[in-house]
């Protein structure tokens, strides 16, 4: 069976390196003797498109095209899949090996495995774990949660466009979105998807925890300009609350609120149980003040205070 899949594979792989236009799923499966096979047309699909996302995980950057007849069609050019030499010091291959290991708690533990036996087998050389012979309690990793990280984060890669139902931390039902995806940013143990919502027309950060049902891919193109890599990390940086104009004023139940305590630019002690702080105050700490709950109470200002009262009315009336 491994061998057959192996065989097929490559079959699929020669077909789209070796045309010069894209083949539509009627043409591979006239010209691939596994696929001529298949039972029937639904058999047929499932395999090629198991095949196809194979393909893709192991490296091979795939194309979808869509003719003036209205066919989809597919091919893998050369030049795309071309890869330059692989020339990298001791010290570079010991850090990508230490950004292997910081995915091996998420989801993407094979995919960083395989990239480092490409790069290996394309002359990396081999480099020293940091960590091998050590037991430290401190481990570097990303801890990946959400089942919307892994569709997301290839559609980041491929560019394609996504739909998934999302409720905002206000809302007491989802929302359909239509976005096409730019990058993915961890943020305070929390992951964020910046991109391009269709239908409001703007950028837009979404919390991959409040993704509710499957991400849904599209074959259509992207219709806006995508940012360079700093520019995104700065939306989503002021969209999650890095950025602060301003200061708050809260009421913080002792012995709770950690992570506030340490964003906080002041802490008075209360003497009554709860402890005063004064803490930026930017982009999205309504958010964030609303997760410790009942440990929290906003004194200042009006309009932050107004704001998390709306979302714990959301979530108590959801």
């Amino acid at each position: 069976m491994a061998i057959a899949k192996a065989e097929r594979l490559m079959n699929l792989a020669l077909c789209l390196l070796g045309t010069r236009r894209p083949l539509s799923k009627r043409e591979l499966r006239g010209s691939i003797e596994a696929y001529m096979e298949a039972g029937n047309d639904e058999s047929f699909n499932r395999m090629f498109e198991r095949d196809k996302d194979d393909l893709r995980e192991l490296g091979l950057v795939i194309e979808t095209v869509e003719n003036l007849e209205g066919e989809t069609g597919y091919l893998a050019r050369r030049d795309s899949n071309r890869l330059p030499p692989v020339s990298l010091d001791a010290e570079e291959a010991a850090a990508l090996g230490l950004a292997a290991k910081v995915w091996q708690q998420a989801r993407l533990a094979g995919a960083a495995s395989g990239a480092l036996q490409k790069l290996r087998a394309g002359g990396m050389p081999e480099a020293g774990d940091p960590y091998e012979g050590q037991h430290s309690a401190i481990e570097p990793r990303i801890p990946v949660h959400e089942a919307a990280f892994e569709p997301l984060m290839l559609a980041c890669r491929d560019r394609r466009p996504v739909v998934f139902d999302y409720r905002k931390s206000t809302a007491a039902r989802p929302e359909t979105r239509q976005v096409e995806p730019w990058a993915l940013e961890c943020w305070r143990g929390h992951w964020y998807l910046a991109g391009y919502d269709r239908e409001r027309g703007a950028e837009r950060v979404f919390r991959l925890s409040r993704i509710t049902g499957k991400v849904r891919s599209r074959a259509a193109k992207y219709t806006a300009e995508v940012p360079d890599v700093v520019t995104v990390r700065e939306t989503v940086a002021s969209w999650a609350g890095e950025s602060a104009d301003r200061s708050a004023l809260i009421r913080l139940r002792a012995g709770a609120g950690y992570p506030l305590r340490a964003k906080a630019t002041a802490v008075r002690e209360g003497g009554d149980g709860w402890d005063e702080l004064e803490i930026p105050y930017g982009h999205g700490l309504d958010a964030w003040l609303v997760e410790f709950g009942p440990d929290v109470v906003v004194v200042g200002p009006a309009d932050l205070r107004a704001d998390v009262v709306d979302r714990l009315r959301a979530v108590a009336g959801a």
